[in-house]
């Protein structure tokens, strides 16, 4: 196990399974102590049995997110263990369903979650953080976040949000010495993205839109939290980064164009 997070506080939310989880583990194995907020207990309940079993300091709070009382009695629980360093807001859902039949229950569930949600737990923790003039949150958004994708109005508008509540939180908390930055994965195999889509979907949408030629994974994406909770990112708020593959980048060229381009 590393020392780089040793005697910091890390509060993950959403880190009961795939990329929560898997950021949670490499914040503990870098010495962080960690507290995990999730809705589903069993999710929750097992990954604190795996971390301990990794020798990783962990406690787990049953919440969700979008109950602004829920929220502020696992932050409070949270601060009594330790002060809370470090933020990472990664709690949320998606849902596939096309425009004109998306029901309003399934509207604000999504964005209940992904945005509403985010903003209660971001701003319980800063207030905390305020006091003491330091600390570090990291925002989940998404490629999703900049460039809309059928079916999923609700999500790609949760996950624009967050850009802009994590630009001004950095804005607004600079003074505090407080950063706020934003990771926006591209596609990525998780036990999320699994439930929605088929192996033979993954495939095809691979060939079409991503240039380096496979999805992410889980395993992608901590190594920019780690960066953005530590010292070597002192300088670095309000910023967006995108891991995508190239996705955004522009539009992947057909085999025989590569072909030509050899």
């Amino acid at each position: 196990m590393g020392e780089r997070f040793r005697d910091k506080h890390v509060l993950v939310t959403g880190g009961g399974r795939g990329l929560g989880l898997e950021i949670s583990k490499q914040f503990g194995l870098e010495g962080a102590t960690l507290m995990i907020l999730d809705y589903v207990e069993d999710s929750l309940r097992d990954a604190e049995e795996q971390l301990k079993h990794s020798g990783i300091k962990v406690n787990v709070d049953l919440t969700d997110v979008s109950k602004r009382d829920e929220v502020e009695r696992a932050v409070g629980a949270a601060e009594q263990i330790a002060p809370v360093d470090v933020l990472i807001n990664n709690a949320g859902i998606a849902h596939e369903t096309p425009f004109l039949k998306i029901e309003e229950a399934e509207w604000r569930r999504v964005i209940d979650i992904n945005l509403t949600g985010m903003f209660f737990v971001a701003q319980a923790v800063c207030r905390h953080m305020a006091r003491r003039k330091r600390g570090v949150v990291a925002n989940m958004s998404s490629k999703n976040g900049l460039d809309a994708e059928f079916g999923y109005a609700h999500y790609n508008a949760s996950k624009a949000g967050i850009i802009l509540l994590t630009k001004t939180m950095a804005v607004e908390l600079a003074h505090l010495n407080i950063r706020a930055n934003a990771v926006c994965p591209g596609y990525l195999v998780t036990p999320m993205s699994m439930e929605i889509d088929s192996p033979e979907f993954v495939h095809s949408f691979v060939d079409r839109y991503i240039p380096m030629n496979r999805p992410g994974t889980v395993q992608d994406i901590p190594p920019i939290f780690l960066f953005l909770a530590s010292d070597e990112s002192a300088f670095i708020t309000g910023q967006v980064f995108i891991a995508d593959g190239g996705q955004l980048a522009g539009q992947k060229p057909s085999t025989q164009l590569l072909g030509k381009s050899l």
